[in-house]
């Protein structure tokens, strides 16, 4: 997707989340800067955002990565995301989603 990527991810408990989104982005944008030339603005944002997910949803999380494409014709990822928040009462600041 242009504006957003999905991970799915098993992360020991001796990794914190911060480290392991650290390590996604540094080897992302090293990747992004070697491989596509015209790119060469291209930054992560600030921030980021992380959700567990129990093992047993985990197929169900995969085949909606699979398809987001589509799914997000329905509805943009901006959207949904602030609605996951508030259905599970998550707080947040309007600042730090997309501008």
């Amino acid at each position: 997707m242009p504006d957003h990527v999905h991970v799915l991810v098993s992360i020991p408990p001796t990794l914190a989340i911060a480290e392991v989104i650290r390590n996604v982005k540094v080897g992302a944008s090293k990747w992004v800067h070697e491989n596509f030339a015209d790119k060469s603005n291209f930054a992560w944002q600030e921030g980021y955002g992380a959700l567990a997910v129990n093992h047993d949803t985990c197929e169900a999380v995969k085949n909606y990565i699979l398809n987001q494409k589509e799914h997000h014709k329905k509805r943009d990822f901006k959207s949904e995301f602030i609605l996951l928040l508030k259905k599970h009462g998550v707080e947040y600041e309007e600042k730090y989603l997309w501008k």
